[in-house]
Protein backbone atom coordinates (compact mmCIF):
# COMPACT_ATOMS: atom_id res chain seq x y z
CA UNK A 1 0.00 0.00 0.00
CA UNK A 2 1.15 3.41 -0.87
CA UNK A 3 2.44 5.69 1.97
CA UNK A 4 -0.36 7.58 0.97
CA UNK A 5 -2.92 5.66 1.65
CA UNK A 6 -1.33 4.47 4.65
CA UNK A 7 -1.48 7.81 6.09
CA UNK A 8 -5.12 8.25 5.49
CA UNK A 9 -5.92 4.68 6.77
CA UNK A 10 -3.64 6.02 9.78
CA UNK A 11 -6.13 9.26 10.18
CA UNK A 12 -9.24 7.09 9.83
CA UNK A 13 -8.40 4.98 12.41
CA UNK A 14 -7.77 7.72 14.75
CA UNK A 15 -11.22 9.71 13.77
CA UNK A 16 -13.21 6.60 13.68
CA UNK A 17 -12.53 5.24 17.53
CA UNK A 18 -12.39 6.95 20.69
CA UNK A 19 -9.24 5.71 22.08
CA UNK A 20 -6.20 3.57 21.18
CA UNK A 21 -7.26 1.32 23.17
CA UNK A 22 -9.42 0.14 20.32
CA UNK A 23 -6.24 -0.57 17.98
CA UNK A 24 -6.20 -4.29 18.61
CA UNK A 25 -5.44 -7.43 16.29
CA UNK A 26 -7.90 -10.31 15.59
CA UNK A 27 -5.67 -12.39 13.55
CA UNK A 28 -3.27 -10.26 12.53
CA UNK A 29 -5.72 -7.62 11.00
CA UNK A 30 -6.32 -3.88 12.16
CA UNK A 31 -9.33 -3.30 13.49
CA UNK A 32 -11.05 0.21 12.26
CA UNK A 33 -14.05 0.02 14.08
CA UNK A 34 -15.72 -1.58 17.15
CA UNK A 35 -19.64 -1.55 17.37
CA UNK A 36 -20.96 -4.13 19.91
CA UNK A 37 -19.31 -7.22 19.51
CA UNK A 38 -18.74 -6.68 15.65
CA UNK A 39 -15.08 -5.65 14.03
CA UNK A 40 -14.65 -3.78 10.90
CA UNK A 41 -11.11 -4.29 9.75
CA UNK A 42 -9.10 -2.58 7.68
CA UNK A 43 -8.59 -5.28 4.83
CA UNK A 44 -12.13 -4.17 4.16
CA UNK A 45 -11.51 -1.36 2.88
CA UNK A 46 -8.80 -2.76 0.01
CA UNK A 47 -10.33 -1.83 -3.49
CA UNK A 48 -12.63 0.87 -2.06
CA UNK A 49 -10.81 3.74 -3.15
CA UNK A 50 -10.66 4.60 -6.70
CA UNK A 51 -7.25 4.77 -7.91
CA UNK A 52 -6.28 8.40 -9.07
CA UNK A 53 -8.09 10.83 -6.88
CA UNK A 54 -6.56 12.95 -4.28
CA UNK A 55 -5.89 11.96 -0.74
CA UNK A 56 -8.80 14.37 1.03
CA UNK A 57 -11.32 12.62 -1.63
CA UNK A 58 -9.90 9.38 -0.42
CA UNK A 59 -10.45 9.81 3.29
CA UNK A 60 -13.46 11.18 2.89
CA UNK A 61 -14.92 7.48 1.00
CA UNK A 62 -13.43 5.42 3.44
CA UNK A 63 -14.86 8.16 6.41
CA UNK A 64 -18.12 7.47 4.55
CA UNK A 65 -17.81 3.72 4.51
CA UNK A 66 -17.00 3.40 8.24
CA UNK A 67 -19.96 5.64 9.05
CA UNK A 68 -22.39 3.54 7.33
CA UNK A 69 -20.68 0.09 8.73
CA UNK A 70 -21.55 2.03 12.18
CA UNK A 71 -25.35 3.14 11.76
CA UNK A 72 -25.59 -0.32 9.92
CA UNK A 73 -24.40 -2.20 13.08
CA UNK A 74 -26.79 0.20 15.72
CA UNK A 75 -29.58 -0.05 13.45
CA UNK A 76 -29.11 -4.20 13.23
CA UNK A 77 -28.25 -4.18 17.15
CA UNK A 78 -31.59 -2.18 17.77
CA UNK A 79 -33.90 -4.18 15.58
CA UNK A 80 -32.07 -7.31 17.12
CA UNK A 81 -32.97 -6.31 20.60
CA UNK A 82 -36.88 -5.18 19.86
CA UNK A 83 -37.84 -8.24 17.88
CA UNK A 84 -38.93 -11.50 19.30
CA UNK A 85 -36.94 -14.70 19.01
CA UNK A 86 -39.15 -16.26 16.28
CA UNK A 87 -39.21 -12.84 14.21
CA UNK A 88 -35.54 -12.89 13.86
CA UNK A 89 -35.80 -16.83 12.69
CA UNK A 90 -35.40 -16.80 8.91
CA UNK A 91 -33.64 -20.18 8.49
CA UNK A 92 -36.92 -21.21 6.31
CA UNK A 93 -36.33 -18.42 4.18
CA UNK A 94 -32.82 -18.59 3.76
CA UNK A 95 -33.04 -22.50 3.17
CA UNK A 96 -35.72 -21.55 0.39
CA UNK A 97 -33.90 -18.70 -0.80
CA UNK A 98 -30.36 -21.02 -0.92
CA UNK A 99 -32.59 -24.10 -2.76
CA UNK A 100 -33.22 -21.35 -4.99
CA UNK A 101 -29.96 -20.19 -6.10
CA UNK A 102 -28.58 -23.58 -6.43
CA UNK A 103 -31.56 -24.85 -9.09
CA UNK A 104 -31.05 -21.53 -10.84
CA UNK A 105 -27.22 -22.44 -10.89
CA UNK A 106 -28.02 -25.66 -12.64
CA UNK A 107 -30.47 -24.06 -14.69
CA UNK A 108 -28.20 -21.48 -16.26
CA UNK A 109 -25.08 -23.61 -16.92
CA UNK A 110 -27.48 -26.15 -18.56
CA UNK A 111 -28.52 -23.15 -20.73
CA UNK A 112 -25.33 -22.32 -21.61
CA UNK A 113 -24.21 -25.69 -22.43
CA UNK A 114 -27.24 -26.81 -24.14
CA UNK A 115 -29.53 -24.43 -25.74
CA UNK A 116 -29.84 -23.99 -29.70
CA UNK A 117 -28.89 -20.25 -29.81
CA UNK A 118 -29.41 -19.74 -33.66
CA UNK A 119 -32.76 -18.74 -34.91
CA UNK A 120 -33.39 -18.66 -38.74
CA UNK A 121 -35.33 -16.18 -40.81
CA UNK A 122 -38.28 -18.94 -41.46
CA UNK A 123 -38.56 -19.03 -37.39
CA UNK A 124 -38.90 -15.43 -37.04
CA UNK A 125 -41.01 -14.55 -40.04
CA UNK A 126 -43.32 -17.62 -38.76
CA UNK A 127 -43.01 -16.35 -35.33
CA UNK A 128 -44.40 -13.05 -36.58
CA UNK A 129 -47.16 -14.23 -38.76
CA UNK A 130 -48.41 -16.25 -36.05
CA UNK A 131 -48.57 -13.50 -33.43
CA UNK A 132 -48.87 -10.06 -35.49
CA UNK A 133 -51.57 -8.57 -33.03
CA UNK A 134 -48.78 -8.60 -30.37
CA UNK A 135 -46.51 -6.28 -32.38
CA UNK A 136 -48.59 -3.10 -32.23
CA UNK A 137 -46.47 0.03 -33.06
CA UNK A 138 -46.15 2.29 -30.39
CA UNK A 139 -45.34 5.36 -32.21
CA UNK A 140 -45.40 6.69 -35.94
CA UNK A 141 -42.91 5.22 -38.25
CA UNK A 142 -41.20 6.36 -41.58
CA UNK A 143 -38.97 5.35 -44.45
CA UNK A 144 -37.50 8.58 -46.03
CA UNK A 145 -34.89 9.72 -48.31
CA UNK A 146 -33.73 13.30 -48.01
CA UNK A 147 -31.07 15.83 -49.64
CA UNK A 148 -29.29 18.97 -47.24
CA UNK A 149 -28.28 21.53 -49.05
CA UNK A 150 -26.58 24.86 -48.39
CA UNK A 151 -29.13 27.80 -48.29
CA UNK A 152 -26.43 29.67 -50.56
CA UNK A 153 -26.92 26.93 -52.95
CA UNK A 154 -30.88 25.97 -53.22
CA UNK A 155 -31.07 28.50 -55.98
CA UNK A 156 -28.76 26.88 -57.89
CA UNK A 157 -29.22 24.22 -60.95
CA UNK A 158 -27.98 21.42 -58.70
CA UNK A 159 -30.68 21.94 -56.08
CA UNK A 160 -33.34 21.92 -58.71
CA UNK A 161 -31.46 18.53 -60.27
CA UNK A 162 -31.67 17.11 -56.85
CA UNK A 163 -35.72 18.35 -56.40
CA UNK A 164 -36.50 15.87 -59.52
CA UNK A 165 -33.94 12.86 -58.60
CA UNK A 166 -35.13 12.65 -55.16
CA UNK A 167 -39.08 12.33 -56.32
CA UNK A 168 -38.04 10.05 -59.22
CA UNK A 169 -39.02 5.97 -58.51
CA UNK A 170 -36.09 5.36 -60.94
CA UNK A 171 -32.91 3.33 -59.44
CA UNK A 172 -30.94 4.89 -61.72
CA UNK A 173 -31.90 8.27 -61.05
CA UNK A 174 -31.11 7.28 -57.37
CA UNK A 175 -27.47 6.62 -58.23
CA UNK A 176 -27.43 9.80 -60.10
CA UNK A 177 -28.73 11.96 -57.32
CA UNK A 178 -26.09 10.40 -54.83
CA UNK A 179 -23.52 11.43 -57.23
CA UNK A 180 -25.07 15.00 -57.80
CA UNK A 181 -24.80 15.44 -53.86
CA UNK A 182 -21.38 14.22 -53.85
CA UNK A 183 -20.02 16.66 -56.52
CA UNK A 184 -22.01 19.73 -54.95
CA UNK A 185 -21.04 19.14 -51.31
CA UNK A 186 -24.50 18.52 -50.19
CA UNK A 187 -25.62 15.36 -47.64
CA UNK A 188 -27.79 12.82 -48.73
CA UNK A 189 -29.32 10.23 -46.99
CA UNK A 190 -30.98 7.51 -49.56
CA UNK A 191 -32.52 4.54 -47.20
CA UNK A 192 -35.79 3.10 -48.43
CA UNK A 193 -35.53 0.12 -45.93
CA UNK A 194 -34.71 1.09 -42.64
CA UNK A 195 -37.59 2.57 -40.62
CA UNK A 196 -37.00 5.40 -37.97
CA UNK A 197 -39.43 6.58 -35.60
CA UNK A 198 -41.37 9.82 -37.07
CA UNK A 199 -40.36 11.46 -33.65
CA UNK A 200 -36.71 11.56 -34.06
CA UNK A 201 -37.01 12.33 -37.62
CA UNK A 202 -39.43 15.71 -36.19
CA UNK A 203 -36.64 16.52 -33.37
CA UNK A 204 -33.57 16.31 -35.78
CA UNK A 205 -35.50 18.76 -38.45
CA UNK A 206 -37.04 20.75 -35.59
CA UNK A 207 -40.07 20.19 -37.56
CA UNK A 208 -43.15 22.26 -36.68
CA UNK A 209 -45.79 19.38 -36.69
CA UNK A 210 -48.89 19.12 -34.80
CA UNK A 211 -50.90 16.15 -35.90
CA UNK A 212 -48.28 13.26 -37.29
CA UNK A 213 -50.67 10.75 -38.77
CA UNK A 214 -52.54 14.03 -40.79
CA UNK A 215 -49.10 14.82 -41.84
CA UNK A 216 -47.94 11.81 -43.16
CA UNK A 217 -51.46 11.06 -45.22
CA UNK A 218 -51.27 14.07 -46.76
CA UNK A 219 -47.69 14.26 -47.88
CA UNK A 220 -44.86 12.43 -49.67
CA UNK A 221 -42.54 14.93 -50.13
CA UNK A 222 -42.24 18.50 -48.79
CA UNK A 223 -39.17 20.91 -48.06
CA UNK A 224 -38.13 22.98 -45.23
CA UNK A 225 -35.40 25.25 -43.84
CA UNK A 226 -33.05 26.64 -41.29
CA UNK A 227 -31.16 29.42 -40.84
CA UNK A 228 -27.55 27.38 -42.75
CA UNK A 229 -29.50 24.49 -44.52
CA UNK A 230 -32.58 23.56 -46.81
CA UNK A 231 -33.77 19.75 -46.92
CA UNK A 232 -35.58 18.53 -49.22
CA UNK A 233 -37.62 15.62 -47.84
CA UNK A 234 -39.46 12.43 -48.83
CA UNK A 235 -41.20 10.10 -47.28
CA UNK A 236 -41.04 6.81 -49.05
CA UNK A 237 -43.60 4.74 -46.72
CA UNK A 238 -45.02 5.32 -42.98
CA UNK A 239 -46.81 3.53 -40.42
CA UNK A 240 -49.09 5.10 -37.72
CA UNK A 241 -49.75 4.03 -34.52
CA UNK A 242 -51.25 0.95 -33.21
CA UNK A 243 -51.12 -0.58 -36.95
CA UNK A 244 -48.44 -3.87 -37.10
CA UNK A 245 -45.01 -3.43 -36.62
CA UNK A 246 -42.78 -4.08 -40.21
CA UNK A 247 -40.94 -7.63 -39.36
CA UNK A 248 -37.65 -5.91 -39.65
CA UNK A 249 -38.31 -3.70 -37.18
CA UNK A 250 -38.92 -6.18 -34.27
CA UNK A 251 -36.53 -9.31 -35.42
CA UNK A 252 -34.50 -8.52 -32.52
CA UNK A 253 -37.22 -8.95 -30.25
CA UNK A 254 -38.63 -12.33 -31.51
CA UNK A 255 -35.46 -13.69 -31.42
CA UNK A 256 -35.03 -13.39 -28.17
CA UNK A 257 -38.68 -14.35 -27.56
CA UNK A 258 -37.89 -17.51 -29.63
CA UNK A 259 -35.03 -18.03 -26.91
CA UNK A 260 -37.21 -17.50 -24.28
CA UNK A 261 -39.59 -19.90 -24.97
CA UNK A 262 -36.63 -22.62 -25.70
CA UNK A 263 -35.31 -22.16 -22.73
CA UNK A 264 -38.03 -22.64 -20.73
CA UNK A 265 -38.66 -26.40 -22.48
CA UNK A 266 -34.94 -27.06 -21.94
CA UNK A 267 -35.88 -26.31 -18.50
CA UNK A 268 -39.01 -28.32 -18.23
CA UNK A 269 -37.71 -31.13 -20.38
CA UNK A 270 -34.77 -31.18 -17.68
CA UNK A 271 -37.11 -31.18 -14.87
CA UNK A 272 -39.43 -33.76 -16.28
CA UNK A 273 -36.58 -36.02 -16.89
CA UNK A 274 -35.02 -35.65 -13.31
CA UNK A 275 -38.29 -36.76 -11.55
CA UNK A 276 -39.13 -39.68 -13.94
CA UNK A 277 -35.40 -40.95 -13.63
CA UNK A 278 -35.79 -40.41 -9.52
CA UNK A 279 -39.40 -41.83 -9.81
CA UNK A 280 -37.37 -44.72 -11.49
CA UNK A 281 -35.25 -45.52 -8.96
CA UNK A 282 -37.33 -45.05 -6.13
CA UNK A 283 -35.61 -42.20 -4.82
CA UNK A 284 -38.62 -40.67 -3.04
CA UNK A 285 -41.87 -41.40 -2.04
CA UNK A 286 -44.85 -39.70 -0.59
CA UNK A 287 -46.17 -41.05 3.11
Amino acid sequence: MKPTVNIIIALIMLLSVSSCSYLKKKQGEDILAIAYDKYLYRSELEGLVPKGITPADSMEIARQFIDNWIRQEVLLNHAESNLESRRKDFTKQLETYRNSLIIYEYESELIRQKLDTIVSETEIQAFYQANEANFQLPENIIRVSYVKIPNESKTKPSAKKARQLLVSNKPDDQIDLMELCEKSMFTCRMDDKNWIPFSDFIRELSLDIINQEDFLKSRTFFETNDSLFAYLIRITDYKTIENTAPVSLVKDKIRNLILNRRKSELINRMQQQIFEEALKNKEFEIL
